[in-house]
C-alpha cells in the first residue's frame, strides 16, 4: 500500500519561496507518476506539476511554469516541489499524489494521496 506524507507548507510573503516534500513508502515507485495538486477554498482541485519517477517526463500547469520545479530523490523516496516567486493566488492546500502508469493531469487518475499541507502567500 502506497503511503504519502507531505510537508513543508507555511506562510510566506509574495515573492518568497517554499519547498514542499512528499515522502513516499510502501512499494517500488519505478513505474509511478508523482504529482502535486492544490485546492483553494471554493475551487476545484487542480494539478500543479507531475513527473515520472524515472525522471524523463514532467508536466507543469501554465500558471506555475517558470516558478515551480518538481524533482525527486530516489535514495530518499521523496518528491519535492520548489516554489519560487510565490503569488497570493498560489494560496491553497497542496497535496502530493501518486499513480502507476502514464503521466496525466486529472486528479481522478491518481489513487494515492497525502494529507495535504497549507501554503499561504500574503500580499
Amino acid at each position: 500500500q502506497v503511503q504519502l506524507v507531505d510537508s513543508g507548507g507555511g506562510l510566506v510573503q509574495a515573492g518568497g519561496s517554499l519547498r514542499l516534500s512528499c515522502a513516499a513508502s510502501g512499494r517500488s515507485f519505478s513505474n509511478y507518476v508523482m504529482g502535486w495538486f492544490r485546492q483553494a477554498p471554493g475551487k476545484e482541485r487542480e494539478i500543479v506539476a507531475a513527473l515520472k519517477w524515472s525522471g524523463r517526463s514532467t508536466y507543469y500547469a501554465d500558471s506555475v511554469k517558470g516558478r515551480f520545479t518538481i524533482s525527486r530523490d530516489s535514495a530518499k523516496n521523496t518528491v519535492y516541489l520548489q516554489m519560487d516567486s510565490l503569488k497570493p493566488e498560489d494560496t491553497a492546500v497542496y497535496y502530493c499524489a501518486a499513480r502507476s502508469g502514464l503521466l496525466t493531469a486529472r486528479s481522478l487518475d491518481y489513487d494515492s494521496w497525502g494529507q495535504g499541507t497549507q501554503v499561504t502567500v500574503s500580499s
